[in-house]
């Protein structure tokens, strides 16, 4: 049957089919969007090894960042005209073709350092940038005008690529520590596995996804409200949408805000997401791999701050589920981010005066209220907008999302000029 001219029992019907398995989708699809670059940002201890002197997991970062944030204020001011099927699937392909490509120069290369090669890592890491701004904002902006809990399982599963490759890094580095070429074999695991995630995604975001009833429902609806982004995945469903009417003439569609006025009406939640990611990445990760000092842990240190920093930043994300405890207040979500900037002085003298169990505690803490706050923000912004202002209301909040990264690893930097290693 059609659900763009469905009875109500029906609509409320297919409202609810199929939403166990779309939360698990979604789960997968958050999970392959950066499940790439978090194994890029595990493995630094190997790109270290091959690149002393060029600061990789800085550099690799402030390389990244450009590319995904010039490219998401792209398709962000063109929303309304970019298809979301072709926008997600091409970016789910590029990640793929890139982690290969890394695959393809460590081999050619024999696992060698050199500029030459540092170079090619650079323009790989490049396509991730892309790749993120097409999946993440794409992504969003989809699941902006469906359920909360596709948005918060998708965010979920963005925490949870960090956790997946913190474990195996650790795993990995025990396994191959001691033999030859071991951070070499460990690397080569990581991205393998990364590029069979990217592949798995693609296939069930093309194949899967759209032809969940519950997802065909809220997308139909989309379209009804005038949204044109969802045509080809209707269509891949076996759902055709008219632009006119039955009797030939346009029909006609409701009034959408422009992205202006939903810049405007909801700039602090822009600003909530852009001040969470500036504080959040001007310490991780370069900070954990280059400020913190020698402790008990050795080379094992900086691996278990980032597998801490996961772990707390996964289960934040599911902390907002329980309403009790989840903040809705527009006005307290700006004074808890605020205050998270209290971190700076911590890090700073723990780095510099205390223990590894103190820094432990701070990462945790600085990973528990990244996630927590980010569901926050990210499920309350779009209640009440229709399907396109929804759309276009998620890319916006990506582009705040990608700019606070963006600024957060160019800040990085202060603690390499504070530290005086120039």
């Amino acid at each position: 049957m059609d659900t763009m001219d469905v009875p109500g029992s029906y609509e409320t019907h297919v409202k609810v089919e199929g939403k166990g398995i779309a939360v698990i989708v979604c789960w997968i699809l958050g999970f392959g969007s950066l499940v790439s670059w978090n194994s890029m940002l595990t493995i630094g201890d190997y790109y270290y090894a091959l690149f002393p002197d060029y600061h990789p997991s800085r550099v690799l970062t402030l390389v990244y960042q450009p590319f995904a944030l010039g490219t998401m204020a792209i398709l962000a001011y063109n929303e309304s005209k970019v298809d979301t099927r072709k926008r997600n699937i091409a970016g789910y392909v590029l990640f793929f073709l890139c982690t290969l490509g890394l695959i393809v120069v460590d081999l050619a290369s024999s696992g060698k350092g050199g500029i030459g090669n540092y170079i090619a890592i650079c323009v790989f890491v490049a396509g991730f940038g892309m790749a993120d701004a097409h999946v993440q904002g794409g992504m969003v902006g989809d699941l902006a005008f469906m359920n909360p809990e596709f948005i918060q399982s998708f965010f979920a599963g963005l925490a949870a690529s960090g956790v997946l490759t913190s474990g195996l890094r650790l795993i990995t580095k025990a396994a191959f520590d001691k033999s030859s070429h071991g951070l070499r074999k460990g690397t080569m695991l990581f991205l393998a596995i990364s590029a069979f995630f990217e592949f798995l995604c693609t296939l069930l975001y093309a194949f899967v996804f759209a032809k969940l009833p519950i997802v065909k429902y809220y997308r139909a609806k989309a379209a009804r409200e005038g949204s044109k982004t969802v045509t080809s995945d209707l269509a891949a469903a076996g759902i055709q949408t008219e632009v006119n009417g039955k009797d030939g003439t346009d029909a006609k569609l409701p009034t959408r805000l422009s992205n202006k006025e939903l810049l405007y009406k909801n700039i602090d939640y822009a600003l909530d997401l852009f001040l969470i990611y500036v504080l959040t990445l001007s310490i991780f990760p370069g900070f954990l791999y280059e400020n913190t000092g020698t402790h008990k842990l050795g080379s094992w240190y900086p691996l278990v701050l980032i597998a801490m920093y996961n772990v707390w930043d996964l289960i934040a994300r599911y902390i907002p589920l329980i309403k009790s405890v989840k903040i809705e207040s527009r006005k307290g979500l700006i004074i808890a981010i605020l205050s998270r900037f209290l971190f700076i002085p911590a890090f700073y003298f723990t780095a510099k005066y205390g223990d590894q169990g103190w820094m432990i505690m701070l990462i945790s803490l600085l990973g528990l209220t990244n996630g927590y706050l980010t569901v926050c923000v990210m499920t309350a912004a779009p209640k009440g907008y229709t399907g396109p202002e929804a759309n276009a209301l998620g890319n916006i909040l990506v582009v705040f999302l990608l700019g606070g990264i963006f600024a957060g690893v160019a800040l990085d930097w202060l603690w390499i000029i504070g530290n005086g290693t120039f």
